[in-house]
């Protein structure tokens, strides 16, 4: 591990083609969204992807403190932690998985914490602020779960708000969106044969 006053980012990583990266922003090793998710893992594994596997509760890794020092060092100032071994996967994966369940309408608190951590190796900016996505030529898909049921997940923006918040940082990194999948109601209604199949589907849409 570097020193505490360590300012360097890792170098940029080669895309290395046919690898997906897989974030898993569940706490729970065998929930819904875990059981999704290795669905998905199983599929393109048997298609002959090279598949890495992330669990944001696994990570450790300090807050943004909005010091403002990535965005014109494009590094983080803080000591290196996880966040920069899952740039360094961001980087060389060529498709990339993202399965969270809704907190508040939004992602969980784990998974802000890890993308305001890199948004210097995901996004850069012009001499005007207007953006540019550094993960151009990726592609990526979004598994989304929560406890409110169909239709009112999608009507109150619950696994909805977890795609909105979603799209926006991968569109605004350069990924490419492939493909969603919402389930709701988790609370009372187990996985069943169909959510496996469309997490099947989406698994093969995404390497189309």
């Amino acid at each position: 591990m570097p020193s505490e006053d360590n300012h360097c980012s890792p170098a940029p990583t080669d895309t290395i083609k046919g690898r997906v990266l897989i974030i898993n922003a569940s706490p729970r090793r065998k929930g819904l969204i875990a059981q999704m998710l290795g669905e998905m893992q199983r599929t393109l594994q048997e298609a002959g992807k090279e598949v890495r596997l992330i669990r944001t509760a696994d990570l450790q890794m300090r807050h943004c403190t909005g010091c403002m020092y990535c965005r014109s060092k494009h590094a983080c100032c803080l000591p290196e932690d996880d966040s920069v071994r899952v740039l360094e996967e961001l980087q060389a994966c060529e498709l990339l998985v993202i399965g969270a369940p809704c907190y508040w309408g939004n992602i969980p608190g784990e998974l802000k914490i890890l993308f305001d951590r890199l948004v210097y190796g995901m996004m850069d900016e012009d001499k005007h602020g207007i953006p540019i996505g550094l993960m151009k030529g990726k592609r990526a898909a979004i598994v989304s779960t929560s406890t409110t049921f169909w239709p009112f997940n999608i009507w109150f923006h619950q696994t909805r708000g977890v795609v909105r918040a979603l799209k926006e940082i991968l569109k605004w990194s350069g990924f490419r969106i492939c493909g969603t999948l919402e389930r709701g109601g988790t609370k009372k209604h187990p996985l069943t044969p169909k959510d496996l199949q469309r997490a099947r589907r989406l698994a093969l849409r995404i390497i189309r």
